[in-house]
């Protein structure tokens, strides 16, 4: 899990951090007109629109200085939203007893998709609960990972 770019989080957790929201995580992936470099933050009080923009100008600068990225990108800065996306195992440890739904890299008792309650988070890997059969995911083997909103 967190197979993050540790150098975009080095570089840009400070930043968020210092402007007082919490950076989740970050997803970066190629599409066909560019990458998309997505920033998730958050605080107390839930994330506005001007939060993004705030964060998004102060973010676009240091990547403009630094030129960690070198092909085209779009830069996106987000609200976890309904279907927060979990990045760390402290992220799970927050939402024990809430729904999960997991895309793995590597298959974990025949599966790559699980979707079930999170019951424990031990030192390396997250314990799912789906429909009373308890699965020990490996930290490694999670690709992405989503709350399921109780709606």
């Amino acid at each position: 899990m967190n197979r993050q770019h540790s150098e975009l989080i080095e570089l840009l957790e400070p930043v968020v951090t210092a402007l007082g929201y919490e950076m989740l995580g970050i997803e970066y992936f190629r599409q066909k007109d560019g990458s998309m470099l997505r920033l998730y933050i958050d605080n107390d009080a839930g994330i506005t629109i001007d939060d993004c923009t705030r964060v998004n100008h102060q973010v676009i600068g240091v990547l403009d200085v630094h030129d960690p990225i070198k092909e085209k990108y779009f830069l996106e800065i987000s609200s976890p939203g309904l279907d927060r996306p979990l990045f760390t195992l402290e992220q799970f440890q927050r939402f024990i007893g809430e729904k999960v739904k997991m895309k793995l890299r590597e298959k974990v008792e025949d599966r790559r998709k699980i979707k079930g309650v999170i019951k424990a988070v031990e030192e390396t890997a997250v314990l799912i609960s789906d429909d009373g059969v308890d699965y020990l995911i490996p930290a490694d083997a999670i690709d992405s990972a989503h709350l399921v909103p109780e709606l």
